[in-house]
C-alpha cells in the first residue's frame, strides 16, 4: 500500500502541554491534594511518532509549540530524544490535566483549543514541500482552524504531497470531511467520528453497509474504523468490508490505544510492506496489551489522543 523511501512524518495540530495527577481519593467540590504528578506531551501526532519510534520506526513529528507551554513541551520532547521539527505557533500550547484515582473514572480536563496562526502553517507547507518525493505523511489528531484562510498554504502542500507521496489520516471533523474527499492511502476513524460522517438515518444502517458505500464513493484507498473494544471494521482494494475481534482484555486506560494502533499500522504497512489484513492482525494485539497497563510499548500512558 505504502511506498515511502523516507522516515515517516507526523503531524500534530493541536500540542498539547499535559500533567497526569493521581489521588488516593477525590470528589468534586472541595481542594484537592495528589499523591503524586507526572508532565507529559501529548496530542496525537506525538503520541503516534513516540509509539513508532518504540516500534523502531524512523519518524520525525512536526509540531506547533507556542510560549512558555510550548518550550516545555519542546524541551520535553528533547529530553526523550524524539525526533521532531517544530513552527511556532501564534498562541500558548493548550494545557491538559489527566486526574487519575480515588476510585472514579479516569478523567482529562483540556484547555481550549490553541490554532497554529498563518505564519507557523506557511512554515509547516514550506517544510512538506522541500521534502524529497516518496514520503509518508500521518496527519493525526484535530487541526484547530482549519476551515479558515490561514490553513490555505498547508492545504495546498497537501495537494501536491498526495501527488508525489502518500497520506494517512487519523482526525475527524472539517479536516476528516476534506481528506475524506481525496486520495489519501488510508483512514482511520473510531466509530463516533465514523458515525458523524452520515445523517441520523443513515446511521441505523450496518457499519458493513456503510464503509462499503464510502469504499466506492471516495477516492480513499483504505479504512479503518475502531469501537473501543468491540468490531474493527476495515475495507480496502482487496475486497468488501471485513471484522476482526480485538483480543479481550481488562482495560486500565483506553487512552493512546488509537495512536498504538495507528502507529503499528504505519509500521507494518510501510516497513513490512504487510496486506492491511494481517497489518491489523499484528496491530491490534498491541494496542489491546496499551490499553491493558504493558509498559512495552515504552513511551508514557498520559498522552491525550487528541
Amino acid at each position: 500500500m505504502f511506498v515511502p523511501a523516507h522516515p515517516v512524518l507526523t503531524l500534530t495540530g493541536n500540542l498539547l502541554w499535559e500533567h497526569t495527577l493521581v489521588f488516593n481519593d477525590w470528589a468534586p467540590g472541595h481542594t484537592q491534594r495528589a499523591t503524586s504528578a507526572a508532565f507529559q506531551v501529548g496530542g496525537k501526532g506525538t503520541n503516534v511518532s513516540r509509539a513508532l519510534a518504540a516500534l523502531g520506526c524512523p519518524n520525525t513529528a512536526l509540531v506547533f509549540p507556542g510560549g512558555t507551554t510550548g518550550a516545555e513541551c519542546e524541551a520535553w520532547l528533547r529530553g526523550r530524544a524524539v525526533d521532531f521539527r517544530s513552527f511556532p505557533a501564534a498562541s500558548d500550547t493548550r494545557i491538559g490535566f489527566v486526574v487519575r484515582g480515588g476510585g472514579q473514572p479516569e478523567t482529562t480536563f483540556l484547555g481550549p483549543d490553541a490554532a497554529p496562526g498563518g505564519t507557523a502553517l506557511r512554515a509547516c507547507a514550506e517544510f512538506l514541500d522541500a521534502q524529497p518525493d516518496g514520503g509518508l505523511l500521518a496527519v493525526c489528531g484535530s487541526l484547530p482552524g482549519w476551515p479558515g484562510a490561514d490553513f490555505d498554504p498547508l492545504r495546498t502542500s497537501l495537494e501536491r504531497w498526495l501527488g508525489r507521496g502518500s497520506i494517512a489520516v487519523d482526525t475527524y471533523g472539517p479536516p476528516l470531511a476534506w481528506f475524506a474527499a481525496r486520495p489519501v492511502s488510508l483512514v482511520k476513524v473510531n466509530r463516533l467520528e465514523f458515525d458523524g460522517m452520515f445523517s441520523p438515518a443513515e446511521r441505523a444502517e450496518d457499519v458493513a453497509v456503510r464503509l462499503g458505500r464510502l469504499r466506492t464513493s471516495r477516492p480513499v484507498s483504505a479504512w479503518v474504523v475502531t469501537d473501543g473494544p468491540g468490531p474493527v471494521w476495515w475495507v480496502d482494494g482487496d475486497g468488501g468490508p471485513s471484522t476482526l475481534m480485538p483480543p479481550s482484555v481488562t482495560e486500565v486506560s483506553a487512552t493512546g490505544s488509537g495512536d498504538v494502533l495507528f502507529a503499528s499500522l504505519l509500521q507494518a504497512l510501510w516497513r513490512h510492506r504487510l496486506p492491511l489484513a494481517d497489518a491489523l492482525v499484528l496491530s491490534l494485539p498491541r494496542a489491546a496489551a496499551h490499553a491493558a497497563g504493558s509498559a512495552a510499548q515504552g513511551w508514557s500512558r498520559g498522552a491525550q489522543n487528541r
